[in-house]
């Protein structure tokens, strides 16, 4: 493992502890959090898909 990746694994794991301690001070559920992360997967799929089709 470089350096680098090292760093990118470290920061990682500091933003899931944000994310997390986010939900937990706002009483997110761990089903409510997946529903919500995959919303937003799906925002991010249709907006990548109408962009791929204009282009």
């Amino acid at each position: 493992m470089s350096e680098h990746q090292i760093v990118s694994l470290v920061s990682l794991v500091g933003f899931l502890i944000l994310v997390s301690s986010g939900f937990r001070s706002h009483n997110v559920t761990w089903r409510k959090g997946f529903f919500m992360a995959g919303a937003w997967a799906g925002i991010f799929a249709v907006v990548i898909l109408f962009i791929d089709l204009v282009r």
